[in-house]
């Protein structure tokens, strides 16, 4: 059994590569997933593009099987480990959170999950052309423009890959009031979920009132505030659990509750289990 750390791996942008942005395309017939295969997570985004062949990849308690003409994101802070890449073409952008455009970062939050998906052979074609291309202006490092070039080279990758999950998603260009205060109100649960735990809180911050806040919430989700704080709560209670060897109370701790056994019951309410049978019943 792999040794656990005490926390969770974070994986900064590597020191050799300051322009923070970094592209590869491989092609191999048994890929060695050492340096990933144990669960990290990043402070950067990763985009991942499978040409040929088949991956298995886990992100947040969920494995995703890749197979050819598939894409994958994976954004920061996002709890990740490969599993398995066999006989694959593939193509990896890594791309610092100042470098990518700030449109491509808020069309992400319409999407409802960033699961990998298939992509048509016309589009995968289209999307190994362009790595081709950033490739060969990566070499170019001489040109006065360089990090001009390579980042606007790469966000065209990360443009063509989101609008591919856009367009799957479905989701309709004219958000309704009750999307717009979602999207508002998921963006401040996932910075603050820590330190704010009440939906009075983040009415406040939205500028309406708590009731109008959570019959929005229930109009886009089928769930009130309530739900969705404490999911986004037992979910890095999961991942401490999961990939660190922090005790119970000292995760507790970690996400903002003094009281010990208030965290230890919220955590039995939400998933069916005490925090100690989860840990057990999820060693790796």
């Amino acid at each position: 059994m792999q040794q656990k750390s005490h926390t969770i791996p974070l994986n900064s942008f590597p020191n050799d590569f300051n322009l923070g942005i970094l592209i590869k395309k491989n092609a191999v017939r048994n890929l060695e997933l050492d340096q990933i295969s144990q669960a990290h997570r990043d402070d950067f985004y990763l985009f991942f593009i499978l040409e040929e062949g088949n991956g298995i990849f886990e992100i947040d308690f969920q494995q995703h099987r890749l197979g050819p003409s598939s894409v994958m994101i994976i954004q920061p802070y996002q709890v990740h480990r490969g599993i398995a890449m066999d006989y694959s073409t593939f193509s990896v952008l890594m791309i610092s959170v100042e470098n990518l455009n700030s449109d491509y970062i808020n069309a992400l939050k319409d999407i409802d999950t960033i699961a990998p998906i298939n992509i048509d052979r016309e589009t995968c074609t289209i999307l190994s052309e362009t790595v081709d291309i950033c490739l060969k202006l990566n070499e170019r490092k001489h040109e006065k423009l360089y990090p001009a070039l390579m980042k606007d080279s790469c966000n065209t990758i990360a443009a063509l890959i989101i609008s591919q999950y856009l367009v799957q998603s479905k989701k309709s260009d004219a958000q309704s009031r009750a999307e717009h205060i979602t999207k508002q109100f998921n963006a401040l649960l996932d910075k603050d979920f820590i330190i704010n735990k009440q939906p009075k809180i983040y009415a406040e911050k939205l500028k309406i009132s708590t009731a109008y806040l959570n019959e929005c919430i229930k109009k886009a989700t089928g769930k009130p505030v309530t739900y969705h704080i404490q999911q986004r709560i037992v979910l890095e209670a999961k991942r401490l659990l999961y990939h660190s060897s922090k005790s119970v109370k000292e995760i507790a701790a970690a996400l903002g509750y003094d009281d010990y056994p208030y965290f230890s019951r919220l955590f039995s309410k939400v998933t069916g289990m005490t925090a100690l049978t989860f840990r057990n019943k999820n060693i790796e």
